[in-house]
């Protein structure tokens, strides 16, 4: 689920920076996208 959100954002901001279509707002999404994947891996490794 997290992968597929990222693999989205990912292609969104792409696609906004290619054609500077709503761009402060893909970046932010990216953003958000990042934080939540290191959340992600901390939170898997420290229950192993």
């Amino acid at each position: 689920m997290l992968w597929g959100l990222i693999g989205l954002i990912v292609i969104i901001w792409l696609f906004g920076f290619i054609f500077n279509v709503v761009g402060n707002l893909i970046h932010l999404l990216l953003l958000v996208a990042a934080v939540l994947f290191v959340v992600n891996l901390f939170r898997g490794r420290s229950r192993s």
